[in-house]
């Protein structure tokens, strides 16, 4: 049996996991180092679209493209593993892009040198990069999954780029038994929820609506300020935007607010 220690930053707090599975076990595992009880429930899951002409078509012409981005580690990987099946080495004279530090280090870990904001992870910080302020004329190929990243799109085509979407995978919400939906929000009583995109959030509330708990007064840890808006519009208040999305800074956020509450005086 594992022995707590009140020393480490979570040690005693619960937190309940929402992301996509592999990040989702690999998080949870982060946080219980740092010595948390943590619990995983993804509400959502991805399920990848097996390669059909129009995905080959655009992988094929990747060099005719300017600009690449990929919006997920997930759909980074599997960028790279349809390049991969094509093209024996990456065309040159492309910038790489990915949303999150995450998705630039799937680009890395390839041997490509993806362009990374100073500052940000967000959608808004990639689109304020230099070398994305004037793409009129210039191509873009844009790795996502069905209905995702829409300011990316948008952005680009109304700064006059000719973007391409490759669809690579579809999300879903699970199939969740209702056991283990109370056994997860209602037994275990979170002090902080992690759900990391929009669709998380609109799933999680849609199961709390099901559910009698207290879920809106936890923590709830958003990835950007626009989910944290759409959060508050729906009744929660008390909101974690970590610095960025990779575990360290995840669990440093949740420890900060939580460190926060703790210490405001009673009244």
């Amino acid at each position: 049996m594992a022995i707590r220690r009140p020393d480490l930053p979570l040690s005693g707090r619960r937190i309940l996991v929402c992301r996509p599975e592999p990040e989702a076990q690999r998080l949870a595992q982060y946080l219980e180092g740092a010595g948390a009880d943590v619990r995983v429930l993804p509400l959502l899951e991805r399920i990848d679209i097996p390669e059909n002409l129009a995905q080959r078509t655009l992988i094929q012409d990747l060099d005719l493209f300017r600009h690449v981005v990929a919006v997920s580690p997930h759909a980074a990987r599997l960028l790279l593993a349809r390049i991969d099946a094509w093209w024996p080495q990456f065309p040159t004279d492309l910038y790489w892009y990915g949303v999150g530090a995450g998705t630039a280090a799937v680009f890395e870990a390839a041997g490509l040198s993806p362009q990374v904001p100073r500052e940000g992870f967000s959608s808004e910080h990639l689109l304020a990069l230099p070398t994305l302020k004037s793409p009129s004329g210039e191509r873009v190929l844009l790795a996502q999954g069905e209905r995702g990243r829409e300011l990316i799109h948008d952005t680009l085509k109304e700064r006059g780029a000719a973007v391409s979407r490759l669809i690579l995978y579809r999300r879903q919400p699970p199939a969740l038994a209702a056991a283990d939906v109370e056994s997860q929000l209602v037994t275990f009583n979170p002090d902080a929820v992690v759900a990391l995109s929009g669709e998380t959030l609109n799933n999680l509330i849609a199961l709390g609506e099901n559910n009698d708990h207290n879920l809106k007064q936890r923590l709830l840890v958003v990835p950007v300020e626009r989910v944290a808006q759409e959060a508050r519009r729906c009744g929660f208040h008390n909101l974690c935007l970590p610095a960025n999305l990779t575990d360290d800074a995840i669990a440093a956020g949740i420890a900060s607010h939580l460190g926060r509450r703790d210490r405001k005086p009673s009244i």
